[in-house]
């Protein structure tokens, strides 16, 4: 069963779910997701691990950080441990959610056991080059009085979403309004992480995950996994949503943490 929970921390109160018992397993969203990206991969790894799945900071039902900034977000995850007294846990994000797990890991080394990375960019002087050419930014839409910004938000998105699945869309659309108006603030807050400067002090066994159809993850799977020494996994088909391959997801990162 899951639970839901709020932690008072210095940074205001974050919220949380939680699932099983054993040893702790930190589950960190996407951008500009919530717990809810992990609602089915939950149980699932409930059954062998304590699993908590949070909302960052300025997303969800979380506080608002001081700022949006990588670094912002991974004090809220070591805050979020103490307020559960977890001394050390395993974590793992999903897209913007694995760079804010690299964050944590480097600024507290001693206490991530074993670090999850899934379609996880990295974040260096060269892609940061190529946000910067890049065009228009991600979930990128403008309020108008008659509401056509909802649906530019769902079309943005539904390239990246199997036909027939509109229920994982509007969970998205959900997530990204409770945010609205600063639903791209994730997004630039990786855009801006010096990620190179900070993968030589993680000290604990990583897994990169890639999904085969995700064109923003997997290109990047071996030039992130190469300088942290990490092993590698990969899931055939798309995985932006990571609901759709929630099973496959809880599966790699069980073997893994065992």
């Amino acid at each position: 069963m899951i639970e839901l929970g709020y932690a008072r921390t210095p940074y205001g109160q974050i919220h949380y779910a939680e699932c099983g018992s054993g040893d702790p397993v930190l589950l960190l969203h996407q951008t500009p997701r919530s717990w809810d990206e992990y609602r089915e991969v939950l149980p699932l790894l409930g059954g062998s691990h304590r699993v908590v799945a949070m909302d960052t900071l300025g997303f969800g039902a979380s506080a608002q950080p001081a700022a949006h900034t990588i670094e912002d977000y991974a004090q809220g995850v070591l805050a979020l441990m103490d307020a559960l007294g977890l001394e050390s846990a395993a974590v793992a994000g999903h897209h913007t959610g694995g760079v804010i797990a690299i964050e944590a890991a480097a600024r507290a080394p001693e206490r991530v056991t074993r670090l999850v990375l899934s379609s996880t960019p990295m974040v260096d002087a060269e892609s940061r080059e190529r946000r910067r050419r890049g065009g228009r930014p991600v979930d990128n839409a403008t309020e108008r009085e008659d509401g056509t910004h909802l649906t530019e938000l769902w079309a943005s998105r539904a390239v990246y979403y199997p036909p027939g699945r509109p229920d994982l869309l509007g969970r998205y659309v959900r997530d990204a309004l409770t945010i609205w108006p600063g639903v791209g603030l994730g997004h630039q807050a990786v855009g801006a992480y010096r990620m190179e400067e900070r993968l030589g002090l993680i000290r604990c066994p990583v897994l990169c995950v890639g999904a085969t159809d995700d064109p923003f993850g997997f290109p990047e799977l071996h030039r992130l996994a190469k300088p942290l020494n990490a092993a590698t996994a990969v899931i055939e088909g798309g995985m932006i949503p990571l609901e759709l391959r929630a099973d496959e997801f809880a599966r790699v990162v069980a073997e893994f943490l065992d």
